[in-house]
């Protein structure tokens, strides 16, 4: 325990997260000694030394290293990565120190899209047919070996970057020209493992859902599953809406739930959250219902400012949720509110300097619209997928119905205006 005899709890904040004030905040409700660690030195550092960390994110081994030095002296009970890069990191350290985690391998097997891919359909997950290319392949070569329509994407990126859609040859060597040209950029080189390789997956038709659960003690708790109402057919797959509860029938939903518990048990996910990706394809012939297919299952809770959409129990957030779980402290429920709720992921429309946004104040106070948030700043460089990985900034609603939520989102979308140069 801490001084205090409160229990230290780690949380490791990328410093290009969108997650830093949501999981500051509910680490700030529980009486915890915290201890914060990004890969770059904090400015405050010098003056917090036992609660500001740098470690190195992108060496694993060295950073659970370092943090079982530090340990020594300060223990640790418990250890939080909140997003995507952080999750291997954490699961290492974890691991050094003895707490209860995910495994790195399970996790590294996640992260890896080829890995990820290969497990699943070793153990009989639903998944779309696939094979692998190097960057350095002839990529007109590659295209007479691939059935079509495909998908291109990158091993170890997230939120769609790379990902595109080719229906012929000719699309499919200008589709991995540029994922090969993405995986070149120093950036994505310096995440190691998995950069020199292509994934092409077939094209699996039908609707879009993503689940956000909860692991213990490789049980599967669903927190929510999300409709995604807008088309997700390419070329590129840029997410824009997410509603829950999902208006699919109950059975389909139990349906989805059974396949990614079954994923994460292929995986060898155990604990903790997990945000799963799932396509519904038509069955062979009616009146047989839809086959839930994964498309992805990562160890870590929902990205960008899109957790916001939740809330369980007597007003526990997503992060309040993961951090008690963490450390072991009673969660009164996890049972979602009744209220739909929704978000949307301002998407970019195109290239250029961002110069300002017009029409807030309209689609602030319009029904059902809890907030506008624009985490992109006038004069920022705004890159659009396949290569840019970020969004303008989110939209939020809450309603009666599922279907009321979401013309909430598009009307307060509508409002808005964006000048870009």
């Amino acid at each position: 325990m801490a001084a205090d005899g409160s229990k230290r709890l780690l949380l490791l904040i990328p410093t290009s997260t969108y997650r830093t004030e949501d999981f500051m905040e509910a680490a700030g409700r529980l009486d915890v000694d915290l201890v914060v660690a990004s890969e770059k030195p904090n400015v405050m550092a010098g003056e917090f030394p036992d609660h500001l960390l740098t470690l190195p994110f992108d060496d694993p081994e060295a950073a659970a290293r370092a943090v079982a030095e530090y340990a020594r002296a300060r223990p640790i009970h418990a250890v939080v990565p909140v997003d995507d890069g952080t999750t291997l990191v954490g699961a290492a350290i974890a691991e050094r120190l003895g707490l209860r985690c995910n495994s790195t391998g399970a996790v590294a097997t996640a992260r890896n899209k080829r890995r990820l891919r290969e497990r699943l359909a070793a153990t009989g997950v639903p998944g779309p047919a696939f094979t692998v290319f190097a960057v350095t392949d002839d990529a007109r070569a590659a295209a007479g070996r691939v059935r079509y329509p495909c998908v291109l994407k990158p091993l170890v990126l997230s939120a769609s970057r790379g990902v595109i859609r080719a229906d012929d040859a000719d699309g499919f060597v200008a589709a991995f020209a540029r994922v090969a040209a993405l995986l070149a950029d120093p950036e994505v080189r310096a995440l190691g493992e998995g950069t020199g390789e292509i994934l092409v997956e077939a094209f699996v038709p039908g609707v879009e859902v993503a689940l956000e659960g909860l692991l213990t003690e490789n049980a599967l708790t669903v927190l929510a599953l999300f409709d995604k109402p807008d088309p997700l057919d390419g070329p590129f797959f840029e997410e824009t809406i997410y509603v829950t509860p999902s208006r699919l029938p109950e059975a389909t939903q139990r349906s989805i739930a059974d396949v990614t518990a079954q994923a994460a048990r292929a995986l060898g996910l155990t604990d903790g959250p997990i945000h799963a990706e799932l396509r519904l394809r038509p069955a062979g012939a009616a009146p047989a219902p839809p086959v839930p297919v994964v498309l992805e299952l990562a160890a870590r809770s929902i990205g960008g400012l899109c957790s916001r959409t939740l809330r369980f129990g007597t007003g526990l957030t997503l992060e309040d949720i993961i951090l008690r779980r963490a450390l072991d402290l009673p969660i009164a429920s996890l049972e979602r509110e009744r209220a739909a709720a929704g978000v949307m992921m301002i998407p970019i429309p195109r290239a250029g300097v961002l110069e300002k946004v017009t029409g807030l104040e309209t689609a602030v106070a319009l029904p059902l619209v809890e907030d506008v948030t624009i985490s992109a700043h006038p004069g920022e460089t705004l890159v659009p997928l396949p290569e840019g990985h970020r969004y303008l900034g989110f939209i939020f609603a809450r309603g009666a119905t599922p279907a009321a939520t979401e013309q909430a989102l598009r009307a307060a979308h509508a409002a808005l205006g964006f000048v870009i140069r």
